[in-house]
């Protein structure tokens, strides 16, 4: 299967590191967040992967072709021109993602998962792609959220129980029904409106991962439309919420950091250092 880093961000939550490179090149115990990234996804038998880049890109494809691109296939989905959150990235990153037959490029890791369909695993548009954050490290078990992964529906949404201002909101069969913000009060999606009928919902945290089905790409058009080639997953998530099924997975003994702002660098360290 193929995986995706979104790595174009402008870290500007970790100035002054990123006034001269970009987020994906910060290091951390001894390696950068997206050699974390990457490494992480080799383990789990994930060789070929598409990363974005805008912010410094050159130092970025400098990098990865300093490095071999650590033994695995990547690809770069350019937006140089322009930022396009992380949908618009996804959306742009298409063609990478599901332009060749998957399943002779998976590793015995991987193809031998048990509880992955052998239809989540064939040619380009059916196999599912792995969307990571690479300013999110975690201890999350990867082959777990591939067993996890249904091919008939949407996908699953990596997300915890967490003290935050933003959720994405579920019902009792961990099914996404919407957004809310706390702070503000604000909810989006089909619990949004006064007739829906589930009342027992559960508010989590996204977590900077995701399995998402292929046919995720056919329903980006009409959100283009509607706002820009500039959006965000939660956007589409909640846009798609009432027609198409996207779970929670809640990982087991889970332990996240997300390494947004530059107090949190010697923390992060020390996270890094014990994964």
């Amino acid at each position: 299967m193929k995986a995706m880093i979104f790595a174009a961000g402008l870290g500007t939550r970790l100035k002054p590191l990123t006034d001269t490179l970009p987020k994906a090149l910060v290091p951390l115990a001894g390696k950068t967040l997206l050699q974390w990234q990457i490494e992480r996804l080799k383990a789990a038998g994930i060789t070929d992967i598409v990363v974005n880049v805008h912010h410094f890109a050159d130092k970025i494809i400098d990098y990865l072709r300093q490095n071999d691109n650590f033994g695995c296939n990547i690809q770069v989905s350019d937006e140089r021109d322009m930022l396009l959150e992380t949908g618009g990235g996804l959306r742009k990153a298409q063609p990478l993602l599901t332009s060749s037959p998957l399943t002779s490029n998976l590793s015995p890791l991987t193809s031998n998962l048990s509880g992955v369909p052998e239809n989540a695993c064939i040619l380009g548009c059916s196999s599912p792609i792995l969307v990571c954050n690479v300013d999110i490290l975690s201890n999350i078990d990867i082959p777990a959220l591939l067993r996890a992964y249904n091919p008939e529906e949407m996908g699953l949404v990596v997300v915890m129980p967490r003290d935050t201002q933003r959720y994405l909101v579920f019902d009792d069969t961990q099914r996404l029904c919407g957004w809310t913000n706390i702070a503000t009060g604000e909810v989006r999606g089909p619990i949004s409106n006064s007739q829906y009928p589930i009342t027992n919902t559960r508010n989590l945290a996204c977590s900077g991962m995701q399995v998402l089905n292929p046919r995720i790409f056919s329903c980006m058009d009409e959100l283009v439309a509607l706002k820009s080639e500039k959006f965000s997953l939660i956007d589409l998530y909640v846009h798609i919420a009432e027609k198409e099924v996207l779970r929670a997975f809640i990982p087991e003994n889970y332990r996240m950091m997300d390494v947004g702002k530059i107090s949190q660098i010697s923390e992060a360290e020390a996270f890094a250092a014990s994964l």
